[in-house]
């Protein structure tokens, strides 16, 4: 039985802020970016872990094979009500659980998911359960070290005149609610997102039989202008928003 889900409620909000296409991030950064490190050739099939409403299947060519999954129906009805690839197809599952699929990867990704689950250890077994022998798997995060819900803020120092990323904690595992819609205060749709450590992550891969092939560290592209901008740009440069992790499967 799939277990209900925070993201169940929240998809209309969720799919508001994406759209079709993805939001700013997405077009810009996450999307393209991605699809470089998985690097798909004719032939090739990719599992999409967590796809959410489809906004990384609707940007690959048409015709690559792909299977994406969620655990939030209503999501995965938004995914196939978009979905204009025949070699794309959609399924409910919990992807810490057997996702009972009998073919296998040569592909697979989890992409700003992972940090929404709170056992991610279960999705990359997964994801090493259902990929061929050396298979690829791309993960993409908010960046643990710099981006830690609640824990993590910009500040400005005058005297410098730079603006400093402030971490109050990293190494801790946390749990952190997330309110969808700030603006309607108790009222609003909660999701929950939780925060682990490189390190963490590097052990999860590797206790699945992964080798870390390439870390990748994303920055924003958006530019500010204004007084403040000089400060701002080059704040925004040196302190990435997204990590990026290609592993290959290295056994069975």
């Amino acid at each position: 039985m799939i277990q209900k889900t925070s993201w169940q409620k929240s998809a209309k909000i969720y799919h508001k802020s994406l759209g079709v296409k993805g939001d700013y991030f997405h077009q810009s950064v996450i999307n393209p970016r991605t699809q470089l490190l998985l690097n798909l050739k004719s032939g090739d099939s990719l599992l999409d872990l967590a796809c959410g409403q489809g906004v990384l299947a609707r940007s690959l060519p048409l015709g690559a094979k792909y299977l994406g999954v969620d655990i939030a129906e209503s999501l995965i009805e938004l995914a196939n009500k978009m979905n204009k690839n025949p070699r794309a197809e959609f399924l409910v599952r919990d992807i810490t659980k057997p996702l009972f699929i009998k073919e296998k990867f040569s592909h697979a990704v989890i992409m700003l998911a992972l940090q929404n689950l709170k056992f991610p250890k279960e999705a990359i077994k997964n994801a090493s359960d259902y990929l061929l022998p050396k298979g690829k798997l791309v993960i993409v995060v908010n960046h643990p070290c710099f981006r830690i819900p609640r824990q993590s803020s910009w500040g400005i120092d005058e005297q410098n005149k730079i603006e400093y990323r402030r971490i109050n904690r990293y190494l801790s595992p946390l749990e952190v609610p997330i309110k969808m819609e700030p603006s309607k205060g108790e009222q609003g749709e909660i999701t929950w997102t939780y925060h682990f450590s490189l390190s963490d992550l590097s052990k999860m891969l590797s206790e699945n039989g992964f080798r870390i092939e390439k870390i990748e560290e994303w920055v924003s592209e958006k530019e500010s202008q204004g007084r403040a901008s000089r400060m701002e740009n080059r704040a925004r440069s040196e302190f990435p928003m997204f990590l990026a992790i290609s592993a290959i499967k290295s056994y069975y």
